[in-house]
Protein backbone atom coordinates (compact mmCIF):
# COMPACT_ATOMS: atom_id res chain seq x y z
CA UNK A 1 0.00 0.00 0.00
CA UNK A 2 2.58 2.42 0.97
CA UNK A 3 4.87 1.58 -2.45
CA UNK A 4 1.49 2.21 -4.26
CA UNK A 5 0.52 5.85 -2.85
CA UNK A 6 4.40 6.64 -3.16
CA UNK A 7 4.13 5.73 -6.71
CA UNK A 8 0.89 7.69 -7.70
CA UNK A 9 2.12 10.86 -6.08
CA UNK A 10 5.52 10.08 -8.20
CA UNK A 11 3.83 9.50 -11.18
CA UNK A 12 1.84 12.55 -10.83
CA UNK A 13 5.04 14.50 -10.39
CA UNK A 14 6.65 13.22 -12.89
CA UNK A 15 3.51 14.15 -15.49
CA UNK A 16 3.35 17.97 -13.63
CA UNK A 17 7.15 18.43 -14.53
CA UNK A 18 7.61 16.75 -17.93
CA UNK A 19 6.02 19.98 -19.70
CA UNK A 20 8.23 22.41 -17.40
CA UNK A 21 11.12 22.81 -19.41
CA UNK A 22 14.67 23.64 -17.47
CA UNK A 23 14.91 20.45 -15.17
CA UNK A 24 16.22 16.85 -15.38
CA UNK A 25 13.75 14.16 -14.89
CA UNK A 26 15.19 13.26 -12.18
CA UNK A 27 15.32 16.56 -10.37
CA UNK A 28 12.28 16.90 -10.42
CA UNK A 29 10.85 13.60 -8.96
CA UNK A 30 13.17 14.59 -5.93
CA UNK A 31 11.56 18.08 -5.85
CA UNK A 32 7.94 16.18 -5.97
CA UNK A 33 8.84 14.02 -3.05
CA UNK A 34 10.28 16.72 -0.90
CA UNK A 35 7.68 19.58 -1.56
CA UNK A 36 4.79 17.54 -3.68
CA UNK A 37 3.82 14.62 -2.17
CA UNK A 38 0.06 15.29 -0.33
CA UNK A 39 0.33 16.39 3.03
CA UNK A 40 -2.23 15.03 5.74
CA UNK A 41 -3.14 15.48 9.28
CA UNK A 42 -0.96 12.48 10.48
CA UNK A 43 2.29 11.50 10.35
CA UNK A 44 3.82 7.93 9.68
CA UNK A 45 6.67 6.67 11.43
CA UNK A 46 8.94 3.94 11.74
CA UNK A 47 8.78 0.44 11.59
CA UNK A 48 7.86 -0.84 15.30
CA UNK A 49 7.35 -4.12 14.86
CA UNK A 50 7.42 -7.23 12.46
CA UNK A 51 5.16 -9.99 14.24
CA UNK A 52 5.48 -13.48 13.34
CA UNK A 53 2.99 -16.36 14.23
CA UNK A 54 4.49 -19.38 15.79
CA UNK A 55 3.06 -23.21 16.83
CA UNK A 56 5.85 -23.40 18.88
CA UNK A 57 6.30 -20.05 21.43
CA UNK A 58 9.23 -21.87 23.52
CA UNK A 59 10.96 -23.05 20.62
CA UNK A 60 10.72 -19.90 19.14
CA UNK A 61 11.66 -17.72 22.16
CA UNK A 62 14.49 -20.26 22.22
CA UNK A 63 16.11 -19.53 18.83
CA UNK A 64 15.69 -15.49 19.42
CA UNK A 65 17.82 -15.99 22.79
CA UNK A 66 20.06 -18.66 22.27
CA UNK A 67 20.57 -19.63 18.76
CA UNK A 68 20.50 -15.66 17.76
CA UNK A 69 21.64 -13.69 20.95
CA UNK A 70 19.07 -11.48 21.08
CA UNK A 71 17.18 -9.46 24.24
CA UNK A 72 13.45 -11.61 24.44
CA UNK A 73 10.54 -10.25 26.82
CA UNK A 74 8.86 -12.79 29.05
CA UNK A 75 5.63 -14.45 27.60
CA UNK A 76 2.99 -12.14 28.11
CA UNK A 77 -1.58 -13.04 27.69
CA UNK A 78 -3.33 -10.63 25.69
CA UNK A 79 -6.85 -12.39 26.24
CA UNK A 80 -8.70 -9.58 24.59
CA UNK A 81 -6.36 -10.30 21.76
CA UNK A 82 -6.31 -14.07 21.99
CA UNK A 83 -2.42 -13.77 21.44
CA UNK A 84 0.41 -14.22 24.00
CA UNK A 85 3.65 -12.18 22.82
CA UNK A 86 7.39 -12.56 23.27
CA UNK A 87 8.94 -9.46 22.01
CA UNK A 88 12.27 -9.66 20.54
CA UNK A 89 14.39 -6.95 20.59
CA UNK A 90 16.50 -5.91 17.86
CA UNK A 91 18.89 -2.77 17.30
CA UNK A 92 16.46 -0.33 14.70
CA UNK A 93 12.83 -2.64 15.91
CA UNK A 94 11.10 -5.41 17.15
CA UNK A 95 10.15 -9.14 16.15
CA UNK A 96 6.55 -9.91 17.89
CA UNK A 97 6.42 -13.40 18.41
CA UNK A 98 2.66 -14.27 18.28
CA UNK A 99 1.04 -17.80 19.97
CA UNK A 100 -2.83 -18.29 20.26
CA UNK A 101 -4.72 -17.64 23.53
CA UNK A 102 -8.08 -19.39 23.96
CA UNK A 103 -10.33 -21.17 21.34
CA UNK A 104 -11.09 -18.00 19.54
CA UNK A 105 -7.57 -16.65 18.29
CA UNK A 106 -6.76 -14.95 15.11
CA UNK A 107 -3.46 -16.22 15.29
CA UNK A 108 -5.10 -19.95 15.37
CA UNK A 109 -6.65 -18.87 12.90
CA UNK A 110 -3.79 -18.59 10.77
CA UNK A 111 -1.69 -21.35 11.89
CA UNK A 112 -4.65 -23.66 10.50
CA UNK A 113 -3.65 -22.09 7.61
CA UNK A 114 0.50 -21.94 7.97
CA UNK A 115 1.23 -24.81 9.87
CA UNK A 116 5.24 -23.79 10.73
CA UNK A 117 3.99 -20.23 10.92
CA UNK A 118 4.92 -17.34 9.49
CA UNK A 119 4.84 -13.54 9.21
CA UNK A 120 1.54 -12.41 10.41
CA UNK A 121 1.73 -8.58 10.41
CA UNK A 122 3.96 -5.25 10.59
CA UNK A 123 3.19 -2.44 12.85
CA UNK A 124 3.81 1.01 11.59
CA UNK A 125 3.47 3.97 13.97
CA UNK A 126 1.63 7.27 13.43
CA UNK A 127 1.45 10.08 15.64
CA UNK A 128 -2.31 10.39 15.44
CA UNK A 129 -4.17 6.85 15.07
CA UNK A 130 -7.81 9.04 14.71
CA UNK A 131 -6.69 11.15 11.98
CA UNK A 132 -5.33 8.06 10.13
CA UNK A 133 -8.06 6.06 10.55
CA UNK A 134 -10.00 8.85 8.66
CA UNK A 135 -7.88 9.31 5.93
CA UNK A 136 -7.15 5.44 4.93
CA UNK A 137 -10.80 5.02 5.03
CA UNK A 138 -11.39 8.20 2.86
CA UNK A 139 -9.59 6.06 0.57
CA UNK A 140 -11.26 3.16 0.71
CA UNK A 141 -8.76 1.21 2.66
CA UNK A 142 -10.29 -1.15 5.07
CA UNK A 143 -9.92 -0.67 9.00
CA UNK A 144 -11.03 -4.00 10.29
CA UNK A 145 -12.29 -2.22 13.75
CA UNK A 146 -14.35 0.74 14.25
CA UNK A 147 -12.55 2.37 16.80
CA UNK A 148 -8.77 1.43 18.13
CA UNK A 149 -7.78 -1.21 20.79
CA UNK A 150 -5.39 -1.20 23.12
CA UNK A 151 -2.66 -3.32 21.78
CA UNK A 152 0.60 -4.79 23.26
CA UNK A 153 2.34 -1.34 24.24
CA UNK A 154 -0.41 -0.09 25.62
CA UNK A 155 -1.03 2.31 22.88
CA UNK A 156 -4.06 2.81 20.50
CA UNK A 157 -3.62 0.08 17.36
CA UNK A 158 -6.00 -0.64 14.68
CA UNK A 159 -5.13 -3.37 11.47
CA UNK A 160 -6.00 -2.49 7.91
CA UNK A 161 -7.20 -4.95 5.95
CA UNK A 162 -4.75 -6.91 3.91
CA UNK A 163 -6.59 -6.82 0.53
CA UNK A 164 -6.58 -3.53 0.43
CA UNK A 165 -2.81 -3.43 1.79
CA UNK A 166 -0.90 -5.71 -0.81
CA UNK A 167 -1.65 -8.45 0.22
CA UNK A 168 -0.01 -7.41 4.08
CA UNK A 169 -1.87 -7.07 7.01
CA UNK A 170 -0.81 -3.69 8.79
CA UNK A 171 -1.17 -2.58 12.20
CA UNK A 172 -1.23 1.22 12.90
CA UNK A 173 -0.01 1.59 16.47
CA UNK A 174 -0.03 5.35 18.13
CA UNK A 175 3.34 6.61 18.94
Amino acid sequence: MLRAIHYVARSACVQMSLGGGTRTLSQSVWKCQASQVPSTLWKLGRLNHVAIATPNLEASTALYRDVMGAQVSQPEDLPEHGVTTVFVTLDNTKLELLYPLGNNSPIQNFLDKNKSGGLHHVCIEVDNIQAAMEEVKAHKVRCLSKEPRIGAHGKPVVFLHPKDCAGVLVELEEA
